[in-house]
């Protein structure tokens, strides 16, 4: 039964395969196997219903989505393997900058994002975006000869992965929902954004990748159900109190805003009113969801959209 797991790329949880031989405590900096190569981890202590879900995926008993890949341990980190450690994460930053002024160098339009070292020092990786595929032939001789004796990996990543990868917050206030959670991205259009009611406005629906918000998928189901039966807006209808045209909706509380002929908007529950064909002599300012907020007006909204770039999961 796995005990112990490794956080890994994009915050995934690794159940952790540990040797007879090796004792763990929780919070333990331990070297394990990776497809990548030795990777430095600190490990954690599982619960018990963790640790049985992960035990019938590996009998094959599950039906989950998402089998994480158990990783083994090869040793603990000794106090000379986290000065190792140390060493390695300055030679990172060193190697980031060193390749970015190659890049400038070869005037290469792609915008490097990270620089990431096994703890064996056989390979190192460079993850950059680009809007377009790059030949970086004559920039890959130029780092074989800078860094002697290594694997050297580019890999093209996308906006999203990006994010995901150099963490943050977002403008809820909690972690990046693609830095902790989020295992796969959705494609995601304004078309989302516009069904919830929401305001056309970049700075309000995008996030820091520069696409629309991953959280905009979330409840959009339960808006799809709530719209049901909804009058559209400008529509003429019949309310307990006489006709009106629909102003506005209130999805979630399922309620429709009607403004009566007398000028004033009252508020009814779906089921009390019903259309009717008829000409109310009534003005409404009907909400145009298509415009931007003024400080973002000259930002074209399919920017936001997903593309090829938006991302790749090449971490």
């Amino acid at each position: 039964m796995y005990k112990y797991a490794v956080r890994y790329l994009k915050n995934t949880f690794h159940p952790l395969i540990v040797p007879e031989t090796i004792t763990l405590d929780d919070g333990q900096m331990v070297l394990v196997r990776t497809e990548k190569g030795e990777e430095a981890l600190k490990a954690f202590v599982v619960n018990s219903q963790i640790s049985e879900a992960w035990e019938k995926c590996a009998l094959g008993n599950c039906k989950c989505c998402h089998k994480p890949e158990p990783l083994t341990v090869i040793r603990v980190l000794s106090q000379r393997d986290l000065q190792t450690l140390d060493e390695i994460k300055k030679e990172e930053v060193t190697s980031f900058f060193k390749c970015q002024e190659l890049v400038r160098q070869h005037k290469l339009n792609m915008n490097l994002v990270q620089c990431r070292i096994t703890f064996d020092r056989r390979k190192i990786t460079f993850y950059y975006t680009a809007p377009e595929r790059v030949d970086f032939r004559a920039l890959l001789k130029d780092l074989t000869q800078v860094f002697t004796r290594v694997r050297i990996d580019l890999r093209h990543i996308g906006v999203r992965d990006e994010t995901s990868i150099l963490e943050g917050t977002g403008i809820c206030g909690r972690p990046f929902c693609c830095s902790s959670f989020l295992r796969k991205f959705a494609t995601i259009n304004v078309k989302l954004a516009k069904d919830q009611g929401m305001p056309i406005a970049p700075g309000k629906i995008s996030g820091t990748c520069g696409r629309l918000l991953c959280c905009l998928t979330y409840e959009y189901s339960n808006y799809i159900d709530a719209a049901k039966g909804m009058p559209p807006i400008g529509s003429s209808v019949m309310t307990p109190e006489g006709l009106g045209k629909v102003c506005y909706l209130q999805f979630l509380s399922g309620k429709v805003a009607v403004k009566m002929e007398d000028g004033k908007v009252k508020e009814f529950p779906k089921a009390d009113i019903e259309m009717v064909d008829a000409d109310v002599n009534v003005e409404i300012d009907v909400p145009n969801m298509n415009m931007y907020a003024e400080e973002d007006s000259h930002i074209d909204i399919r920017q936001l959209e997903d593309d090829r770039n938006s991302s790749t999961g090449n971490i």
